[in-house]
């Protein structure tokens, strides 16, 4: 039997940007906001571009980014990166009016088996069948933050509660940096393509940047244990490309 090779994020083949056609009608849900510009914004950028339409779900309500803030209570910080995600997504050419968020508790979204789950997965198949997508972009499943792994369950959840089954396409975000072995695709799991994203990417980094409270030097003055992108980070998200997995 012929030994697979290890799947590498850096060398999947690479698809134009008319690729992004091929995807269709889009529903991207996203764990927190910047999810979306880090993980996807080209894609996103390239439909609109072509006037596909595209839906975004927000999961969480992005208040665990800097916990300890007194001037940005949880209600205000909730509010400051709702309104960053509309920016972003202006930026990319999603209407505000196109964006729904569930206000799940961040860093807390509830995995299988967990409270609130099955009440996540109704919402998010009721959605599914209202927007009828013909692709779906969530985390890949082991990206390795809990809320992109929970959200992946959700996500598949409703997928299999359901009777259309739109296209999943999965993005990576912290597995750029964070993944070890076990947490790629194994041998034989999945298939993936990369996007070149090259006439876009001054869109997608607009994007990024729209999310001041996450960017140095922050706008948040009184949290400095407060989470931010690192440049290390934020590097892998400055190449004209972004991978997306497919599980067989």
């Amino acid at each position: 039997m012929t030994k697979l090779p290890p799947f590498d994020l850096r060398t999947l083949p690479t698809r134009p940007p008319e690729y992004a056609l091929q995807v269709g009608p889009t529903l991207i849900v996203v764990p927190h906001p910047d999810d979306e510009s880090l993980g996807c914004g080209g894609l996103l950028a390239l439909l609109r571009q072509s006037a596909v339409p595209v839906q975004v779900v927000l999961i969480s309500d992005g208040t665990m980014s800097h916990p300890h803030s007194q001037v940005y209570p949880a209600a205000a910080r909730r509010a400051l990166r709702e309104a960053e995600l509309r920016a972003a997504l202006s930026e990319l050419g999603v209407a505000p009016d196109n964006l729904v968020c569930l206000g799940l508790p961040d860093s807390r979204v509830p995995s299988e088996g967990e409270a609130g789950f099955q009440e996540a997965v109704a919402q998010l198949r009721q959605l599914f069948a209202d927007a009828v997508p013909t692709s779906i972009l969530c985390p890949w499943r082991r990206d390795p933050h809990p809320d992109h792994r929970a959200t992946s369950q959700l996500v598949r959840a409703a997928l299999a509660a359901g009777v259309a089954q739109p296209r999943l396409l999965e993005y990576v975000v912290w597995a750029w940096e964070r993944a070890t072995p076990a947490d790629l695709p194994q041998p034989g799991e999945a298939t993936g393509w990369r996007l070149d994203i090259g006439p876009v990417i001054a869109q997608k980094q607009r994007a990024i940047a729209a999310h001041r409270s996450q960017l140095a030097p922050g706008i948040i003055p009184d949290d400095p244990s407060g989470f931010l992108l690192s440049p290390e980070m934020l590097a892998h998200f400055a190449q004209p490309y972004e991978a997306y997995i497919e599980v067989k």
